[in-house]
């Protein structure tokens, strides 16, 4: 849902910046390479440490290369499936470090194995979300659902929710407990996307199967 109003708004906007960036000489898969680096580096440096204020906001200033790379690809009219390929990977190690991180705080400092392991479902059933759609368009079929979180859901639920918790060690008091909320609305959401896919491809094929025996035993007929 919000990839649906969100990209469209944030595209332009970052227009003007993408098109500095072309002048510049900058490739977009450079700008996919070094905003996977930024997020990974923030993810793993300061959300291991409980620094959740400052983590989300080094993640912000580079999770928008998703949206400048692209952009800048279709400026220079260089639209490919090389980078399609490469920005989609990217978004699953991105995705991987932030909840990564949020999992090792919660093994360490945080002390709670209960959000650990919630984290690390978030993690895992984030990339089998994605997963099922890239499969299921890999062998034919349209996946004509988006469901209830997709990828842009998780990240903006978790990062805010990250952002205000880290405003605990600013003296803000209870706001902590936003981001052990924020982890479990995300795991249910993830939960029931990876349902909705699933039963969606389950339809799907079974529809394709069916119209194709039903082409083979007319062409039998003939």
């Amino acid at each position: 849902m919000l990839n649906k109003y969100a990209r469209a708004f944030f595209t332009r906007v970052l227009t003007p910046f993408a098109a500095f960036l072309i002048r510049r000489g900058v490739s977009p898969d450079t700008v996919t390479l070094l905003g996977t680096a930024g997020v990974v580096a923030g993810a793993l440096v300061f959300y291991p440490m409980g620094e959740f204020f400052w983590g989300t906001v080094v993640i912000t200033l580079f999770v928008f290369s998703d949206l400048v790379d692209g952009n800048m690809a279709r400026q220079l009219g260089r639209s490919s499936r090389w980078g399609a390929f490469l920005d989609s990977t990217l978004d699953r190690v991105a995705d991987g470090a932030i909840f990564g991180g949020f999992a090792l705080w919660y093994a360490g400092g945080g002390d709670d194995i209960i959000l650990c392991a919630v984290s690390i479902f978030c993690l895992a059933s984030g990339q089998v979300v994605s997963y099922t759609k890239a499969r299921g368009e890999s062998i034919g079929l349209p996946v004509a659902v988006n469901g209830l979180v997709e990828r842009a859901e998780r990240l903006v639920v978790s990062l805010v929710a990250a952002g205000f918790a880290g405003l605990h060690k600013f003296g803000v008091p209870g706001i902590q407990y936003l981001l052990p909320i924020a982890l479990w609305i995300v795991a249910v959401g993830s939960l029931v996307t990876l349902v909705q896919r699933v039963v969606t491809v389950r339809r799907e094929a079974a529809e394709a199967d069916a119209a194709a025996q039903e082409s083979q035993g007319t062409e039998a007929a003939k």
